[in-house]
């Protein structure tokens, strides 16, 4: 997850600055362990502010961190907390958003292809994210560690949703796993809600 988030701050220093603020909408989430702010994703009527919280950029040159992104023309607030606010116009935050996607279904495709994961067969998703669907060979899925796939997933979809600005309230990523043989699904893992239970 955290190649993932560093995908995510890279992505976010090719961007350009935005218009002016026009706060209309505005969602943060909590880490449910440490109760901190996480991300916080302020969709504007000109401009998107994201926040990031300072745990992102642990062991990171801050300063270094603000000047790349300034020299790409991206306004940065370094916050009292250690957070960093960056803002950018609606068109490049749809462009960020589309290569977070990007990332997303390059991912898809290299797990389809590797060898690691030998149990599956196929996986689909929907446009959103909010569901993935895993077509294994059931018994070689029981007897192996490919269900790490699905942590995979569930945590991209719920990156995509929360950077995209869904409410942490409202974000739910289902993997389904379906035998290839039967093409009958025998498990369902939901995000979040699955790390809650553990």
């Amino acid at each position: 997850m955290k190649k993932f988030t560093y995908l995510l701050l890279a992505l976010l220093i090719t961007l350009q600055d935005g218009c002016s603020s026009n706060n209309q909408a505005k969602h943060t989430t909590k880490d449910p362990k440490t109760k901190e702010e996480s991300v916080a994703v302020d969709k504007g009527l000109f401009n998107v502010k994201l926040t990031l919280p300072a745990s992102m950029f642990e062991g990171d040159d801050i300063n270094k961190v603000i000047a790349d992104a300034e020299k790409e023309g991206i306004k940065v607030t370094k916050n009292t907390d250690g957070s960093l606010t960056y803002k950018m116009s609606k068109s490049q935050h749809k462009k960020m958003i589309k290569s977070i996607k990007d990332e997303i279904i390059k991912t898809v495709n290299e797990t389809k292809e590797s060898k690691d994961f030998i149990s599956l067969k196929d996986i689909t998703y929907n446009n959103d994210f909010t569901e993935f669907t895993l077509i294994v060979d059931k018994s070689a899925y029981e007897n192996s560690m490919d269900g790490l796939a699905a942590f995979t997933f569930g945590m991209s979809g719920m990156m995509y949703q929360l950077y995209n600005g869904v409410d942490p309230n409202d974000y739910k990523v289902t993997i389904l796993v379906k035998d290839q043989d039967t093409q009958k699904e025998f498990d369902k893992i939901v995000y979040p809600d699955s790390l809650k239970d553990k």
